[in-house]
């Protein structure tokens, strides 16, 4: 079995929205003092690879611990989006060549190849976005989308108008995904999909335990085998 990482790694100089606070990683205690280690993490809640929730946008609206578990899990398949360049909107025409397959998800994760600028000044400058059609599509019926930038709308924007078709629809965003690029064509699925067949992949989040402080997710992936 093939392991994907596709978050970025939690750490003190980790870039963060302009303007917000690094995270701080804060040694309480200590295997010789205590027997054992550990540490304080305090950062704000969309630091890294993060999910929306629609009272992210909307009053009175549902937060992650009132959505039930079922909405977290499903088939997802990665749009490839990567010819779109600096400035530029993600469109229909992405989800058409991958039509077949996008219609049958639940998610839909869209690689731009932004994330290769993780640690660089312009990717929080004109990173691609998307065109309102495709925010259209996805809330008639899935239940959720991912990008590998730093949100669904441009950097300056105030409204936040991809956010509000979205999340309005009751769907969650997963912003600031890495390597999504390993993903482009397959149909990967939650490890807790009981109808999973063996030929697709499988895909889940866990804390891997790193001995540095840091906290990342995995996704286990089995390759899929030729029709």
């Amino acid at each position: 079995m093939q392991v994907i990482d596709l978050t970025q790694t939690i750490g003190e100089t980790m870039p963060v929205y302009p303007g917000t606070e690094r995270p701080k990683l804060t040694q309480t205690n200590t295997i010789e003092k205590d027997g054992f280690k550990e540490t304080l993490l305090r950062m704000y809640s969309h630091t890294g690879t993060h999910m929306d929730a629609p009272a992210h946008i909307f009053r009175d609206a549902p937060t992650l611990d009132a959505i039930p578990a079922e909405r977290f899990t499903g088939r997802a398949c990665v749009v490839d989006c990567s010819d779109v360049g600096e400035g530029g909107r993600i469109g229909m025409r992405h989800v058409e060549a991958a039509r077949a397959e996008a219609d049958a998800a639940e998610f839909l994760l869209f690689y731009t190849g932004w994330s290769r600028f993780w640690r660089e000044p312009r990717y929080f400058g004109a990173y691609p976005a998307f065109d309102a059609n495709v925010m259209r599509y996805c809330a008639a019926g899935k239940k959720g989308i991912g990008i590998d930038a730093i949100s669904i709308d441009p950097i300056d924007s105030f409204e936040l108008p991809m956010h509000r078709i979205v999340l309005g629809a009751g769907l969650v965003i997963v912003e600031n995904l890495a390597n999504l690029e390993g993903l482009i064509g397959k149909c990967i699925a939650s490890a807790l999909d009981q109808d999973l067949p063996p030929e697709e992949y499988e895909v889940i989040v866990v804390d891997d335990g790193s001995t540095d402080g840091s906290s990342r997710g995995s996704a286990p992936t089995s390759p899929r085998r030729p029709a």
